[in-house]
């Protein structure tokens, strides 16, 4: 049974109409002049009653690379993976992108049973599911391998599934390997920053991407009619692109993490114009993913990215690592800040940040692509969870099929941001991942986990830890054409401390974050009060918002 399938006839109504629901308090914070009032609705989540105290592994009916008879550098990069309700049933569908052949939509049927249809989309990279024209309906975005940039899937709507038509972005046409959503100009519409990948472009015959006009890191600014293209930067390895708040200045930067020896880029607003900036003393060398996350709960964000740096440094593993490492060893310039490790930076309250990845144990983790946090066993505190493996002919003809195999690493914060390998939850796999993301997929409120492997069936991991408790929140803002409201920022005071989340559609290597907020509770924690600062600064608050429910908050 759909949860939204009930919201929204009480949002409509404005009663009370089912038992199973409950209209909620909403009041505001100070000042008056940014307060916004909103509706809610409280939905309970029924939790799993099988705990194992691990993750169960489900294959799901999608693969991406089988068809390539080799896989070489730079197919070896895989695709990503969205998740997001597309039908408005409640339940969080999943979209697959696929190298070598179509992408795939898995419809939510629920208690982890889903119906495939394919998408006439090949050679896909990144995916994102996002309501790009605020019609109420979630959309499907691609970006692609080669030459091609990015496709649009405008969702009609429709009965009992939607149907979806290629529409053209009337301005989008630049090549795009990475993007990322967000309302950048704070003109309350969505945008989108796409990146190009520089050494793939040269396998398709252009020889100085960076002369090409349709390459580089390029903001596109949604308009009534079209969007309007600038690129930021010619020079572009783009893996992965993040919106967010980097200066603490109440608006978001962009950030483009790069590969190679191509510095990470980063820029920040001053009214019309965007200048670089450069506030990180230290980066990853090859920057393959970026997240971020208040991982202490003392209200600093930590920022976090992956790199190729071996967990196992046994005579063996090192052997298979070697002939690789050696052709990849930066050249360091006397200025250069890229270290070929992971980079987990935490903000020092005086606009500087220091890396603290060997120290928080999160520098070595393998050949590592995607990377997200989540509370994972609903202690309240952000675990880690992250992606591994490569497949490349041409790097690793040393081993058997070319591929390096390596255990995915699951992370268990200590409660303090520092964390610990956690093996005994079973999320070791050695199928090659690259995109993931973190979702309730059977709505019993805790996180599952979904890999878009290469060369293997993609993997749902059901979370059976059953340990503490949750609150879920999507939010609705009507009338905005930021319907979802990315970019809000959302504190839960418990009274164990303050649990911080930001609302999402895009993020991490080639994939798409749900709408949907998680917060992950301690299992004697109060709840006081949720807060909700939109993106456009104002602010609503809802008091003792119940346990184990998913919130619906509609401004």
């Amino acid at each position: 049974m759909s949860l939204t399938r009930f919201v929204v006839p009480l949002l409509l109504a404005g009663c009370l109409c089912s038992a199973q629901q409950t209209h909620l308090p909403a009041t505001t914070v100070a000042p008056p002049l940014h307060t916004v009032a909103t509706t809610v609705v409280a939905t309970p989540l029924q939790a799993s009653v099988v705990c194992s105290g691990a993750f169960v592994t489900h294959r799901l009916d999608f693969t991406t690379g089988t068809r390539l008879r080799e896989i070489g550098t730079y197919i070896s990069n895989g695709a990503g993976v969205a998740a997001n309700d597309l039908d408005n049933d409640g339940d969080l569908d999943l979209v697959f992108a696929s190298v070598d052949g179509e992408g795939e939509i898995l419809w939510n049927e629920g208690n982890l049973q889903f119906t495939s249809a394919p998408l006439d989309d090949r050679f896909a990279r990144g995916v994102a599911i996002v309501d790009a024209n605020a019609d109420g309906w979630n959309d499907i975005v691609f970006t692609h391998r080669g030459l091609e940039g990015v496709t649009y899937w405008r969702n009609l709507g429709g009965a009992p599934r939607p149907t979806f038509a290629r529409t053209p972005l009337p301005g989008v046409d630049h090549y795009a390997y990475a993007m990322a959503w967000g309302d950048v100009d704070g003109d309350g519409d969505l945008d989108l920053v796409t990146g190009s990948y520089g050494a793939e472009l040269k396998q398709h015959g252009i020889d100085a991407p960076e002369d090409d006009p349709q390459a580089g890191v390029v903001l596109h600014l949604q308009g009534d009619d079209a969007w309007t293209a600038q690129t930021l930067d010619p020079h572009a390895e783009t893996l992965s692109i993040a919106i967010l708040d980097v200066t603490n200045d109440s608006q978001p930067e962009i950030w483009a993490a790069n590969d190679f020896a191509l510095d990470d880029r980063l820029w920040q607003r001053d009214g019309d114009v965007w200048h670089q900036i450069h506030p990180f003393a230290q980066t990853s060398y090859s920057t393959m993913t970026t997240e971020w996350g208040d991982i202490a709960n003392d209200g600093r964000r930590a920022l976090f990215t992956t790199d190729m740096n071996p967990y196992d440094i046994s005579p063996r593993n090192l052997a298979a690592w070697m002939p690789v490492l050696n052709q990849l060893v930066p050249h360091n310039r006397a200025d250069d800040v890229q270290v070929m490790a992971n980079v987990l930076l935490i903000g020092d309250g005086r606009g500087g940040w220091q890396n603290q990845a060997t120290a928080r144990g999160v520098d070595a983790t393998g050949w590592s692509w995607d990377a997200r946090f989540g509370d994972l066993d609903q202690d309240g505190y952000l675990d880690l969870y992250i992606v591994n493996g490569m497949i490349a002919a041409d790097l690793f003809g040393h081993l058997p099929n070319g591929e390096l195999v390596e255990e995915n690493q699951a992370y268990r914060n200590r409660g303090n941001g520092s964390f610990d390998r956690m093996p005994q939850w079973q999320l070791g796999a050695t199928a090659s991942g690259r995109g993931m993301i973190m979702a309730d997929i059977d709505n019993d409120g805790d996180l599952d986990i979904v890999i878009n492997n290469l060369r293997g069936f993609a993997q749902l991991y059901e979370n059976q830890l059953c340990s503490g408790a949750n609150l879920q929140v999507d939010l609705t803002w009507s009338g905005s054409q930021n319907i979802h409201a990315i970019g809000a920022q959302l504190a839960l005071h418990t009274d164990k401390g303050i649990l911080r989340r930001d609302v999402r559609a895009s993020g991490g290597y080639l994939s798409g974050d749900p709408v949907r907020v998680h917060f992950g509770i301690p299992a004697e924690a109060r709840l006081d009060r949720l807060e909700i600062e939109w993106p456009d600064g104002k602010v609503s608050l809802v008091d003792a918002p119940p346990r184990n429910n998913l919130l619906t908050v509609t401004r």
